[in-house]
């Protein structure tokens, strides 16, 4: 099937698709600084109202799997606004619970549907033109990565403000009045793979098969997504202990350290254009590796954690833009399951590095953090030289 033309894909309208990914992605991410007041809300324990982020994440991953396929088989408009419509009343089901158990399901609802995010960025690369896919993945990659960082410090605000409801009344009325501009200016468009949906699924196995840069970005995805989780899953145990005594409000604000990492999603968005993925995806890997040098100092010098973090996310940024820019141009067709694929190892990734970073502090401290996300770090970048010797990423650092 033709692709549709990039006409339909003005300034404007990438503008507010990055938007709408970052207002999407965010609404699974605001329980995170909340979860003591939860706690007290409900009179359970921290443990107990920490399986809310563990529901959320399943159902963010349950939905990368089930539900952005769809998009390959559903006029995408009218796709893009049910599913954020969904993920809304989830995030009222949640302002509304009286007790615990609707608070997950209002939860898992959001995580299901917020993988809408997921199908923008796809919808994104299949409207733009094939010189400039890779700018504007990384365009509107800019705004969902923004999107992660900046909902824990919207969060605590705020709650600070109004109390925990308030935060999901304002992501509920923020997805809201995306659903209507997306309504008001997404162009329509539609696919058929000519399968059903068990095949549609079962075709996502297939691709990992037939397509060896698919299963290397997928699993950089994965290494790159855990070095992640590894430092900001035990940043808020090294900050609230001795010698910083910071508050969760405090904490929440390095995030915005982390968001100026996104800032780097475009420029090498037009690397990817130019035919430079591989030359980006050695330099990001290898940046990621040499953030853990000032990282592994972060215990007794406040800089070395700044500088640290944002080397650590300017190169996580990096590479991850460069995988989305690559996979899109595999097969336009099945864009929607690549990312699909490609998505689930990134969060597999991600989960995995979580529970490691909480395993190594408690054993190891802080500098057993550094040392695992270091070792990650090396991993990836050995699994990439490796593959690219081979010759099995070639087919990635070709111009579109």
């Amino acid at each position: 099937m033709q692709e549709p033309s990039s006409t339909k894909l003005s300034p404007g309208l990438v503008m507010l698709m990055s938007t709408a990914t970052g207002v999407a992605v965010a609404s699974n991410y605001y329980p995170q600084p909340l979860l003591h007041t939860i706690a007290g809300q409900f009179g359970i324990t921290n443990g107990s109202a920490g399986f809310i982020v563990t529901v959320a994440q399943l159902g963010y991953a349950l939905g990368l799997a089930l539900m952005v396929p769809l998009a390959d088989m559903f006029e995408r408009k009218k796709l893009i606004i049910v599913m954020t419509l969904l993920s809304a009343a989830g995030l009222v089901l949640t302002a509304l619970a009286p007790a615990l158990p609707l608070v997950l399901i209002g939860t898992a609802l959001t995580g299901l549907f917020s993988v809408v995010a997921q199908v923008l960025v796809s919808f994104a690369a299949t409207l733009a033109a094939p010189e400039q896919r890779g700018k504007v993945v990384g365009n509107v990659m800019s705004g969902l990565l923004l999107g992660i960082l900046l909902a824990r410090t919207v969060a605590g605000y705020l709650s600070s403000i109004g109390g925990w409801q308030t935060v999901y009344w304002f992501g509920a009325g923020m997805l809201l009045l995306t659903a209507v501009a997306l309504g008001r200016t997404l162009p329509r468009h539609h696919q058929s793979p000519g399968l059903s949906y068990p095949r549609l699924l079962a075709s996502i196995l297939t691709l990992f098969v037939q397509e060896p840069v698919l299963r290397i970005r997928a699993l950089l995805g994965g290494v790159i997504f855990a070095v992640f989780s590894v430092l900001w899953t035990s940043i808020s145990f090294l900050l609230s202990a001795a010698p910083f005594h910071y508050s969760d409000g405090t904490i929440g604000l390095f995030g915005l350290f982390g968001a100026a990492g996104a800032l780097a999603a475009s420029p090498v968005g037009r690397l990817a254009d130019r035919g430079k993925a591989g030359l980006a995806t050695s330099v990001g890997l290898s940046a990621l590796l040499l953030s853990w040098l000032p990282l592994v100092f972060a215990k007794s010098s406040l800089l070395a954690l700044i500088v640290g973090i944002l080397a650590l996310d300017l190169a996580i940024h990096a590479v991850h833009v460069t995988n989305l820019s690559v996979i899109t141009h595999i097969r336009p067709e099945a864009r929607n399951r690549l990312i699909s694929g490609y998505m689930t190892s990134y969060f597999i990734g991600g989960a995995c590095g979580s529970l490691l970073s909480a395993a190594m502090f408690a054993r190891a401290g802080w500098y057993g953090v550094s040392a695992a996300g270091a070792a990650l770090s090396a991993i990836g970048l050995i699994v990439w030289w490796v593959s690219e010797r081979s010759g099995a990423a070639r087919a990635a650092i070709q111009p579109s």
